[in-house]
């Protein structure tokens, strides 16, 4: 990451939009952005994979569902946040990873440019590459500021995304089993 690129191009947006960078409150903001970048957008620099590595063998391949897994995320679009709830399930084929795996999987995903659309996919495939599970389903619920505070103002609106694959991919019954956990 180029913190002196996006320093110089922090003191650009606040003269475009008519404001003195060089002003008490605004001095440091270039420095500020850098360092926060490097935070949001840390995700370009990982690989889930890593995270994903470290797996356990069991007997019982019933369904692992980890829930509510708080994530923020910048809308490639607009580079403004969305953030909201990811929920993953798998059905383990003899292997398991720890739990908090599962969490620093979306986070590897949240923190980038992103769509939630392409997010939802993407921690699906992870789980899918480095488990070889029976079956995953991954559903991100989020508030996208991009709608809520400018554009059409609609505060409090959710978006829904929802990926299947393998086992989950045609069994109803299963999905539905998800959502009815995930809703609890």
């Amino acid at each position: 990451m180029d913190k002196e690129k996006i320093k110089a191009a922090v003191r650009m947006l606040l003269e475009g939009i008519g404001e003195d960078p060089d002003r008490e409150g605004l001095v440091e903001t270039p420095d500020r952005i850098a360092r926060m970048c490097e935070e949001v957008y840390g995700g370009l620099y990982e690989d889930a994979a890593a995270h994903l590595a470290k797996q356990f063998t069991v007997d019982n391949n019933e369904m692992v569902i980890e829930k509510d897994i708080t994530f923020y995320s910048m809308c490639e679009h607009h580079l403004l946040p969305f953030y909201g709830k990811a929920h993953i399930a798998y059905i383990p084929n003899g292997k398991v990873v720890g739990l908090s795996k599962l969490a620093r999987t979306v986070d590897v995903y949240a923190r980038r440019a992103q769509i939630q659309e392409k997010m939802t996919s993407q921690i699906a495939d992870a789980l899918e590459e480095s488990l070889d599970p029976k079956g995953v389903m991954v559903m991100i619920e989020a508030e996208h500021t991009c709608m809520t505070m400018r554009g059409i103002r609609k505060p409090g609106s959710k978006t829904v995304t929802t990926v299947t694959r393998g086992a989950f991919k045609d069994d109803f019954e299963l999905q539905k089993m998800f959502m009815q956990m995930v809703k609890n």
